[in-house]
């Protein structure tokens, strides 16, 4: 796959593996990214060699804008739609199924799936110019598939907020007080000193006791691979309605 089409990969180096995904159009996930960002996860994540994940994007202006507009907008069917959005279900579900800590690097904007996956992430590292937005009810279709990382991440209150007011950007600084970044930084450098000292750190740490303690945060999820198939197929129907289809042509047509 040339870049033009995205990219996803992987490099491992004393016992970091570092997950980069990149798409020219603002880092959004077609389903053919989705399926070999999950799997590059979990390969990580069986890898020996491997004692944490960092995953991050390439760019500045965005980590993730989520769902591909272009595949969006040419879903045809149910079963299509239901295997898009099964592949944001399949990052979530590998992130939450590894038995190895997950560290997000988020140097940018998140919109969507983007939030998703900052939120799956065991500790979210990022900079305070990478605002969030759950953009999907604006488009007519809402945040199902990712919804329950979200909520579990910042609490139900939080994430109706975030979700109902679908158009407005939240800032960094509110992502942090309610706990979806762990921490925020001013400076590129400053953010990946951090993620490279927390990475080292637990490189040395107990690959037994790391993997303990993921079970435990992780605690209450175990139907995930059930829900998250069921949100997929909520959000598989919707994107087939006419209001979807135009409102994603005028966001298109205006940018995100």
């Amino acid at each position: 796959m040339s870049s033009e089409q995205g990219i996803v990969s992987t490099a491992t180096e004393n016992g970091i593996a570092t997950i980069t995904f990149y798409h020219p159009q603002s880092n959004s996930l077609p389903g053919v990214l989705l399926r070999q960002l999950a799997e590059e996860i979990t390969k990580a994540g069986n890898n020996p060699d491997a004692k944490v994940i960092v995953l991050k994007s390439r760019g500045e202006k965005a980590f993730c804008a989520g769902a591909s507009f272009d595949e969006l907008i040419s879903i045809k069917d149910t079963e299509t739609g239901n295997y898009f959005f099964s592949g944001f279900a399949a990052v979530i579900n590998a992130i939450r199924k590894a038995p190895k800590f997950v560290i997000a690097r988020v140097q940018g904007k998140a919109v969507g799936g983007g939030v998703g996956i900052a939120s799956a992430a065991d500790y979210t590292f990022a900079l305070d110019s990478a605002s969030v937005k759950l953009s999907e009810l604006a488009v007519g279709i809402g945040p199902f598939v990712v919804g329950p990382a979200v909520e579990r991440k910042i609490g139900t209150s939080a994430f109706v907020q975030l979700s109902v007011n679908a158009t407005k950007w939240e800032s960094a600084a509110w992502a942090k007080e309610k706990g979806l970044y762990a921490e925020v930084f001013s400076t590129t450098e400053e953010m990946d000193e951090a993620v490279k000292l927390l990475a080292m750190t637990l490189s040395f740490s107990s690959p037994e006791a790391m993997a303990e303690l993921k079970k435990v945060a992780w605690k209450g999820t175990e139907n995930w691979d059930t829900l998250l198939a069921e949100r997929a197929a909520i959000s598989g129907r919707l994107v087939l309605s006419d209001f979807t289809r135009e409102a994603i042509s005028k966001f298109k047509a205006g940018g995100r």
